[in-house]
């Protein structure tokens, strides 16, 4: 009994003395996937940052215990760079390329398997028109089948944000940037695939960033700046999510102070986002993205 209250106490101080190296401290209890001491290693090194979070993490119990500054960071930002260093949780699927790459005694069992399987059975009716095709995985096909009305969602309020740009329409961009982030908002990462998911926790940050920036102001030539960082992030995502129709990735040299800076467009007939009227063939095809 003693040696229990003697831990508990332990552990009372521990958790207060880390909310007292980090103001404005939130503490949550999740689980994350792992195996044995040096996945304890890699997770709480991955789930922390001086200041801002810290994460302990028990291997028999498969609990982390994250504590962050509420005012810099939150609780989605650490899982998922725990996520992106190889180790499932539950917001977050590891890339399987991270996964892959952790030794052999951290490769631990995945859950989420078990989770697609029965998403697939639920569907079996809608599923056994796809299985004809040869070289799929059913579970590939899953997600191929669900993907696409998210991600598409995405793309075609930036192709309006974009066409409102071209017109140099700062008022609609705007509001073509607040759909474009409640698109973004709504993305549901486990059903993104392989690919996707391993650019979308790359790009996810930036691309809300940028959405909000263009949303809070009617200014199009500050719009056009984020509309450049946009894009570029953008693309990454469009290039692996292929969508059914074709995407044109144009380039305008004389953009961002000569520089350059580039967009995505649903033609191949160049209209200039960034100059609009001004020069509005200034540009060219620099590549074409088909399914």
């Amino acid at each position: 009994m003693k040696v229990i209250i003697i831990i508990t106490a332990l552990v009372l101080l521990s958790a207060s003395g880390l909310k007292a190296q980090i103001d404005n401290a939130r503490t949550d209890t999740v689980k994350v996937n792992g195996d044995c001491g040096m996945c304890e290693v890699t997770i709480e090194k991955t789930g922390y940052k001086k200041k801002r979070y810290k994460t302990d993490w028990d291997a028999d119990t498969k609990i982390a215990i994250i504590t962050y500054n509420s005012k810099k960071t939150d609780l989605d930002a650490v899982l998922k760079s725990i996520a992106l260093s190889g180790y499932d949780n539950q917001n977050y699927l590891a890339p399987d390329e991270a996964y892959a790459r952790l030794p052999g005694c951290c490769q631990y069992k995945r859950e989420k398997k078990a989770v697609v399987k029965t998403t697939i059975e639920s569907k079996k009716d809608t599923m056994s028109a796809m299985q004809d095709h040869a070289g799929h995985n059913p579970g590939n096909m899953a997600n191929e089948m669900q993907q696409p009305s998210q991600l598409n969602t995405v793309f075609d309020n930036y192709f309006g944000l974009k066409d409102a740009l071209v017109r140099t329409d700062g008022a609609t961009a705007s509001t073509k940037a607040s759909a474009l982030l409640t698109a973004l908002n709504a993305i549901e990462m486990g059903k993104l695939k392989t690919e996707e998911h391993d650019v979308w926790m790359k790009v996810e940050k930036n691309l809300k960033t940028n959405a909000q920036h263009i949303k809070e102001s009617k200014d199009t030539e500050r719009q056009r700046e984020h509309f450049m960082s946009l894009s570029k992030n953008m693309y990454e995502l469009v290039k692996v999510a292929k969508p059914a129709e074709t995407v044109y990735y144009q380039s305008c040299p004389m953009a961002n102070d000569g520089k350059g800076a580039n967009w995505l467009s649903k033609e191949n007939t160049i209209k200039n986002p960034y100059y609009g009227s001004q020069m509005l063939s200034c540009g060219k095809t620099v590549e074409t993205i088909k399914q």
